[in-house]
C-alpha cells in the first residue's frame, strides 16, 4: 500500500472511530444521537465516505507542493476545504457533520504530506510544518471581523468578537497543543479496549480545553467551569474501567442531551489525536 493510501486510510478511520466511541455526553454514537437531533451515526458515516478525496487532496496538496512557502500551501487548501464542505452537505443533506475535521484534519494530511514529501514522518515535525503553514492565521482571520455582516459570521468567530476566545483558529496556529500536551501522551499510556482508551481519552481533552461547542451552545464560557469537577469525578471513580465509572458517564450523557449540550470541538481533537496515534501505531 502506497503512503497516501494508508495516510489517508488513518484519517477516515481516525474520523470513524470518534463517531463509534461510546457513551460521549451529548455526542452522537451508534447508539445515540446525544444533543444532536439532525443527525445519527449513519449521517456521520455517508459525510466520512463522501470526504476521502479531500482527504486525498489535503495530502496532496502538501505532497506536490512546488513551494516551501508553507502559508501559501495552507491558502490553497483552504480552497479545496470550501469544496469539501459543500460536498459534506450534499452528502447530509445540509447538516454539518464534519466541518471542523475539514479545517483540521485537513492541516494535519497536508502537513504529513509535505513531511513526506522530504521522507519524514514525526509527530512533532508534523506539528512544526502546522505552525509554519498559519503563520499569522488568527491575527489575519480576525482583523476585519467587526465589519463583517452578523449573518455571515461563524460561530467561532462570533465567539471571538464576544468573548475573546480564539477557537480551533488558535489551537490550530499553535500546532495544536491540545493534541501534541494532553491528548496523545493519555492516549499512549492509555490501556484497556479501543472504546475505553479513546473515550478516557476525549474526557481528558475536554477537562484541559475550552470547548467552542460546549460554550456555543452553552451561551457562555462558564461552561467549561462546571464541566471541569464532572470529569475529575468520572475519573476519580474509576473512569471507563469501572461500572461506576460508566454509570456517572451516563448520567453526564443525559444532562448534557437535556441542556442541549455537545463536545464537539473536544471530538474534533480527538480525531486528530487519534489520527497522530496511528502514525505513531500507537492504537
Amino acid at each position: 500500500m502506497d503512503k497516501m493510501t494508508s495516510t489517508v486510510q488513518m484519517a477516515l478511520r481516525a474520523v470513524l472511530y470518534e463517531v463509534t466511541v461510546n457513551p460521549k455526553p451529548g455526542l452522537v454514537d451508534p447508539v445515540s444521537q446525544g444533543a444532536h437531533t439532525d443527525m445519527d451515526v449513519f449521517t456521520f458515516i455517508d459525510s466520512a465516505v463522501s470526504l476521502q478525496p479531500y482527504f486525498e487532496q489535503a495530502y496532496q496538496i502538501g505532497l506536490k507542493a512546488d513551494t516551501d512557502d508553507l502559508v501559501s500551501i495552507f491558502q490553497t487548501l483552504r480552497v479545496a476545504g470550501k469544496t469539501a464542505e459543500e460536498t459534506m452537505f450534499q452528502a447530509t443533506n445540509g447538516v454539518n457533520t464534519h466541518k471542523g475535521a475539514i479545517f483540521s484534519l485537513g492541516i494535519l494530511l497536508a502537513a504529513t504530506g509535505y513531511e513526506h514529501r522530504y521522507n519524514r514522518q514525526s509527530t512533532a515535525g508534523i506539528l512544526t510544518t502546522v505552525k509554519e503553514m498559519l503563520i499569522n492565521l488568527t491575527q489575519t482571520d480576525f482583523a476585519k471581523l467587526s465589519a463583517k455582516q452578523v449573518g455571515q459570521q461563524t460561530a467561532g468567530e462570533r465567539q471571538f468578537l464576544k468573548f475573546g476566545k480564539m477557537g480551533i483558529r488558535g489551537e490550530a496556529e499553535a500546532g495544536f497543543p491540545t493534541v501534541a500536551e494532553l491528548g496523545l501522551p493519555f492516549l499512549r499510556k492509555a490501556t484497556g479496549t479501543r472504546n475505553q482508551r479513546l473515550l478516557d481519552t476525549l474526557l481528558f481533552i475536554a477537562s484541559g480545553t475550552e470547548d467552542s461547542n460546549l460554550i456555543k451552545r452553552a451561551g457562555t464560557p462558564t461552561v467549561i467551569d462546571w464541566l471541569k469537577p464532572q470529569i475529575d469525578q468520572y475519573f476519580k471513580l474509576g473512569g471507563s474501567k469501572t461500572k461506576v465509572g460508566m454509570e456517572f458517564l451516563e448520567k453526564l450523557d443525559q444532562v448534557f442531551i437535556e441542556r442541549n449540550l455537545s463536545l464537539g470541538g473536544s471530538a474534533d481533537l480527538l480525531i486528530l489525536t487519534t489520527y497522530l496515534a496511528l502514525l505513531e501505531e500507537v492504537i
